[in-house]
């Protein structure tokens, strides 16, 4: 399915950031909404110099809600970026390469124990802000393995999806980098949740 994929669609240059910080300021932002709006409001942080750890932490709820509102949920996004960066600051000093040093059980454990961040949340700050080899798992990843009878959508859950690659694969931080993207690719443009497009989709005869 790798090869597949990569073949059909190339290289997607994963995850769209120009510092670790905004990448993972991106994977909570991105929670329920698409990432065109997303990246307006890390525009909006940009334009006001407010996009570091700092700034955040000191900037006032409503303020920090009013610039990342073309995420959605501002306000609930906004307590979940306080509360990050709460946390990075004070076990990293606000250092996401001191943070990329931790051990990677350890450290995901800590990141799902913050407030508003889940699995996917949390791997995704994992594998692409701190280059962690972790897979995330996504409600694309879901749609494809599910349709390609890989998985029982009622009866897998997150940690049963991310074992079926990491158990089966190398682990190789690019790889799942990679495979993680195209299975986003695939999701957008074939594997769509209404009207998929079966009959072009590269894995059809798979």
């Amino acid at each position: 399915m790798f090869w597949r994929l990569y073949d059909h669609f190339g290289p997607q240059y994963w995850w769209p950031g120009q510092t670790p910080f905004e990448i993972a300021v991106g994977a909570i932002l991105t929670q329920n909404t698409n990432w065109q709006n997303v990246e307006k409001a890390i525009d909006n942080l940009k334009k006001q110099k407010l996009l570091e750890p700092r700034a955040i932490l000191e900037l006032p709820p409503a303020m920090l809600a009013g610039l990342i509102r073309p995420a959605g949920y501002y306000n609930v996004k906004a307590k979940r970026l306080k509360c990050f960066v709460k946390f990075l600051e004070d076990v990293f000093q606000g250092n996401m390469e001191l943070m990329a040093q931790a051990e990677t059980t350890q450290l995901r454990q800590m990141l799902l124990e913050i407030h508003g961040i889940g699995p996917e949340t949390a791997d995704s700050i994992l594998l692409y802000a701190l280059g962690k080899p972790v897979f995330v798992v996504d409600a694309y990843t879901v749609r494809v393995l599910s349709n390609h009878e890989l998985i029982d959508p009622a009866l897998a859950d997150y940690h049963d999806i991310q074992e079926l690659f990491m158990d089966n694969l190398p682990v190789d931080t690019c790889l799942f980098n990679e495979f993680h993207a195209l299975y986003v690719r695939l999701g957008k443009e074939f594997c769509k949740k209404r009207r998929p497009v079966c009959h072009k989709c590269p894995l059809k005869d798979i």
